[in-house]
């Protein structure tokens, strides 16, 4: 997406609206590249659009001053310019039968628990966890979190009931699928059990958890890698058992930042992390990680994956100097050199397992 840059105003007329509001021709729509974090945005849940309404809502803060005031119907057109720029006719295309898809769902789905929909953070959050985000300062995160490994951080977050119902919810809407026969999408090309969460319908709830909770967390720990601008989510659960996904191999998340919360866990086994049920992990979605065999018993996480589309837009800029900058070259041979050191190890770790 464009950033804030200079424009040529030379040859500059502004383009009336029916209403006499004033806007820039398409060719030169811009974003702002720090939102505006008091404005209030509108909501665009009533309109049919190509991307879904809570992302026309996040995007609203990026607009340059002048447009926020504007009418919703402006600003909805010099948001949809600037995507339409930016986005392929093929991405068009899948964006669209994506929304068709999870409108199917929502059409023919009934919830079992409606006030899951709806956030209510006094029932869904343990106090301690509340709080922290009340005080909202690094002291009051860390007082909750204990970091296992370097930017990995644990932390109670989840109260038993909510994560009782969110697998309620899960499993009823298995059972639909089961039941219709219906074709869902799994949450991802390396899972292949669970559920998008988003797709029948908890979008705006797991919305406003990353924009309220994950946020504020995010803009003190990960705000070199986007944590300060995070304005979309991907949020689903994974199932691992002997009969489900038994294992995920070292990989990374298409995310800037990662929530991980197990739901339930049958199993016994310990390995370098144990879940236990409303415990969250927080972490870079660049940092490797992975699900280690289960051999018995089973396992059910929520996930989030958090993202910046500035953050993003960012690093197509970034070029790599490490041809000629000593410091970057430093830097991507420790990088190499850690990654390499993390391969060995981990197979070193399966050729005992196998010995044993």
């Amino acid at each position: 997406m464009a950033l804030e840059a200079s424009v040529d105003r030379r040859n500059y007329s502004p383009l009336a609206t029916a209403n006499g509001a004033a806007i820039v021709p398409a060719s030169m729509h811009r974003l702002r590249l720090i939102p505006t974090a008091d404005h209030k945005p509108d909501s665009y849940e009533d309109l049919k659009l190509e991307f879904t309404p809570v992302f026309f809502s996040s995007l609203e803060r990026y607009l340059p001053p002048d447009m926020l005031s504007m009418p919703r119907d402006v600003k909805l057109q010099y948001m949809r310019d600037i995507l339409m720029r930016y986005s392929p006719d093929g991405e068009r295309t899948r964006v669209q039968r994506h929304r068709e898809y999870r409108q199917r769902i929502r059409s023919n789905y009934q919830p079992l628990h409606s006030e899951l929909y709806i956030m209510h953070a006094e029932k869904f959050f343990v106090p301690s966890f509340l709080k922290a985000i009340k005080d909202n300062t690094e002291e009051s995160f860390r007082s909750i979190m204990a970091e296992p490994i370097p930017g990995v951080y644990t932390f109670e977050m989840l109260q038993p009931r909510f994560c009782e119902m969110l697998l309620s919810e899960v499993e009823n809407f298995e059972r639909w699928v089961h039941d219709t026969k219906f074709r869902i999408m799994r949450p991802n090309t390396m899972n292949k059990f669970g559920a998008v969460l988003d797709d029948f319908g908890l979008e705006t709830m797991l919305d406003k958890l990353m924009n309220d909770f994950i946020c504020p967390i995010s803009k003190v720990f990960f705000s070199e890698v986007g944590g300060s601008t995070l304005d979309s989510h991907h949020g689903f659960v994974v199932e691992y058992g002997t009969d489900r996904d038994v294992e995920l191999g070292f990989h990374v998340d298409d995310s800037e930042v990662t929530l991980n919360v197990c739901l339930e866990t049958k199993s016994e086994e310990i390995f370098d992390y144990s879940h236990v049920p409303g415990r969250a992990i927080l972490h870079r979605g660049r940092h490797r990680h992975g699900a280690r065999a289960t051999t018995s018993g089973s396992r059910v996480n929520l996930l989030l994956w958090c993202r910046s589309s500035v953050f993003r837009e960012l690093k197509k800029y970034q070029k790599d100097c490490s041809g000629w900058c000593a410091e970057c070259r430093r830097e991507k041979k420790e990088r190499q050199r850690v990654s390499i050191a993390a391969a060995k190890q981990e197979l070193l770790k399966r050729d005992g397992n196998l010995a044993s």
